[in-house]
């Protein structure tokens, strides 16, 4: 892509996404750029079309990473190359609607108890206590834990937005012991022989091992102890708002999507039918 593509990075530096995001975005443009052995800019609407088929129907790419290439090729067309989405259109690919499989605080409490090390324990319990992103609680440092006011300061999250967590009384006396073993610097979690953060593939591998060690078989990644947090708090009475600002959206709808309807509400509620006042089957 050449001159392209630094064009590209710059549009997406300038717009503040994220390094991850720029990756991603770059590298959706350059496998459209290698699948029609054209330059992207001077392919047609159709020929884009043609390759997000391509994604969904021959490779049968996920709806989630359809999307992104969507979002990634859009940006290319309309921010880089100043194309109108009038003369120029990219359908968006629809997202399938699925409920997350939510971990029971049972299984959560056999997931942390399946970990082989303190490390993997403390990684597994920080992410569920607070509710954090995977790529949040592998860049805490030592200094965000403020354990005298009982936060965990959460530097540049999604969006590049500061927040503060929740740090649990329980986990407080937890993460002490770890410090006294483990000694880490600046890092909490940091790699083990860089002076750097884990990785967040390392913090999924840890997860899936303690999963499967645990005996659970439910779909999902280490993202679904944030969605147990959300979810326990939620059937414990927890407002929505306050679980918003927990997790830092930005938007109380897309808390709203997130939290579905619990499967302890729903068993605890009652049917329609069940207030009726019916004569015997005959």
């Amino acid at each position: 892509m050449g001159k392209l593509r630094t064009r590209m990075e710059q549009d997406l530096v300038v717009r503040g996404l994220s390094v991850h995001t720029q990756r991603a975005y770059v590298h959706h443009v350059k496998e459209l750029a290698q699948y029609h052995h054209r330059s992207p800019d001077r392919l047609s609407e159709r020929e884009v079309q043609q390759y997000l088929y391509h994604l969904i129907v021959e490779r049968k790419f996920a709806a989630a990473t359809c999307q992104q290439a969507v979002a990634a090729l859009r940006f290319f067309y309309e921010v880089t190359l100043k194309r109108r989405r009038s003369s120029f259109a990219i359908p968006l690919c629809k997202r399938e609607s699925k409920l997350p499989a939510i971990l029971s605080p049972d299984e959560v409490g056999r997931v942390l108890s399946a970990t082989q090390t303190l490390k993997q324990r403390l990684v597994l319990m920080t992410t569920y206590a607070a509710g954090l992103r995977v790529s949040e609680v592998v860049h805490l440092r030592v200094t965000d834990i403020d354990a005298q006011r009982r936060l965990i300061r959460i530097e540049q999250g999604k969006g590049k937005k500061d927040r503060y967590a929740l740090l649990s009384e329980r986990l407080v006396p937890e993460l002490r012991h770890y410090y006294r073993v483990y000694r880490p610097r600046e890092w909490l979690f940091p790699r083990r022989w860089h002076d750097l953060p884990m990785s967040t593939k390392n913090a999924w591998r840890i997860y899936d091992a303690a999963k499967a060690r645990a005996g659970i078989r439910k779909d999902g990644g280490i993202h679904a102890l944030r969605h147990a947090f959300a979810t326990h708090l939620l059937e414990n009475g927890t407002d929505l708002v306050t679980i918003q600002r927990l997790l830092g959206h930005s938007h109380l709808k897309t808390t709203a999507r997130y939290l579905h309807v619990t499967p302890q509400r729903l068993t605890e509620m009652v049917s329609p039918l069940d207030r009726l006042a019916l004569a015997p089957a005959p």
